[in-house]
């Protein structure tokens, strides 16, 4: 064999080790939400993507006394009444949980699950972080809410971030530019899924981003907001997400399994959506809103700053804010807020995750889904979802009332 051939060859054989994992997670990525396969790999999120080390277990996990309620037969949504128990096979539910006054009063499994499964959280996960953001300002890590991004990020300067101040990232009005149409082959969001597949840093991907409108003055969703707080976060705290996460909350509040973050090659926590947990897990940071930020007598996220993530306060962060806002649901740091009444709030990821608090009955309800009908059905389902939870929670109230 010449030297030519053979040095073709290496050079093939090179490229197959170099590109063959990124062909592989591509291919992998747009299989992930097959119909057949997407509720499992919902909690086989390890085997699509890099992952962290994970997220140990509470040395004291908190258990929840178990008590027992029937779910109501039916929610109203527009009017209509519908079948509760079909719909949560409609929308392809995983899990289902509700706690009240520190009692799990219903607790169900589906579609291959079980208490112990790690799903992805997707979205979700952007409130775990506002939590951190929180801690972070209170313990005077971060000055102001209202310093620029680029304070604590110099090398954003020249990107679309350049002088986005962080409350205005917190609140999803940075102004970037973007696509967050998961039904959209090339839209922003989905780009930015390929390109970690292929192994580009999510730092180097948040840089490319340009700016759109004018910071503070409308409600535009931006996953990769979150990433860029999540940067400012691990700058300040000069450690990874997971271990601040683990430090500051979840060994604190008694999360009962281990938890993971999907990350970028560079073994970065994806903060935007990549947090795998349990939903008893998911459910106790519910719990912790629920009660201001306290956990059983200790303060955990500032109270204020659970009030303020809950709270709209500008005309372009208010529910059905029209020309003002690309959502029909408000928001605020990092949580969303349905509206008609205000009083409830629900952390919301694709495919239908949800933690939902609603103050006023004292009800927290997580979810865990695999819908494989949310691309072409969001905003019925977002829709569908809140009328569900608040007939619970009225049902409930009326039932232990």
């Amino acid at each position: 064999m010449s030297k030519f051939l053979v040095f073709i060859f290496v050079a093939l054989l090179a490229a197959l080790v170099i590109y063959t994992p990124n062909f592989i997670r591509l291919y992998k990525l747009s299989n992930l939400y097959n119909e057949d396969t997407i509720a499992n790999n919902f909690i086989s999120m390890d085997e699509f993507f890099f992952t962290s080390d994970p997220i140990p277990a509470s040395e004291n996990p908190h258990i929840f006394e178990e008590g027992f309620i029937e779910l109501p037969e039916i929610y109203t949504l527009e009017g209509k009444e519908y079948n509760l128990k079909e719909a949560l096979d409609y929308f392809c539910t995983d899990g289902l949980i509700i706690l009240h006054e520190d009692k799990i009063l219903y607790e169900e499994y589906w579609n291959g699950n079980d208490r112990y499964s790690k799903h992805i959280s997707w979205s979700v996960a952007k409130s775990f972080l506002s939590a951190l953001i929180g801690i972070a300002l209170d313990e005077g890590l971060i000055d102001s809410i209202e310093d620029p991004a680029t304070k604590y990020l110099p090398d954003f300067k020249g990107t679309g971030y350049e002088g986005v101040t962080i409350k205005n990232i917190l609140q999803m009005s940075s102004g970037v530019a973007f696509n967050e149409d998961y039904a959209d082959p090339n839209s922003d969001i989905n780009k930015f899924g390929r390109a970690a597949a292929r192994g580009t840093p999510f730092r180097d991907f948040a840089k490319t981003l340009e700016n759109g409108k004018e910071q503070g003055t409308y409600n535009h969703y931006v996953s990769i907001d979150t990433q860029v707080l999540a940067m400012i976060l691990e700058t300040v705290s000069d450690m990874p997400l997971r271990e601040y996460l683990s430090k500051k909350i979840w060994s604190r509040i008694g999360m009962e399994s281990e938890a993971y973050y999907i990350t970028d090659k560079a073994g970065v926590d994806m903060a935007l959506g990549g947090l795998n947990a349990t939903l008893r897990d998911y459910a106790k940071f519910g719990y912790l809103y629920l009660n201001n930020g306290q956990w059983f007598g200790e303060q955990i996220v500032p109270e204020d700053w659970v009030k303020a993530s809950h709270t709209p306060d500008a005309p372009h962060l208010m529910p059905n804010a029209g020309e003002l806002s690309s959502n029909d649901w408000g928001y605020g740091y990092q949580w969303w807020v349905p509206g008609d009444p205000l009083t409830d709030y629900t952390a919301h990821g694709v495919y239908n995750q949800f933690i939902y608090v609603d103050p006023e009955s004292g009800i927290v309800i997580a979810k865990t889904s695999s819908n494989h009908r949310f691309r072409s059905e969001k905003e019925y389902t977002k829709d569908a979802h809140i009328a569900m939870f608040r007939s619970i929670a009225q049902h409930i109230k009326k039932e232990t009332n």
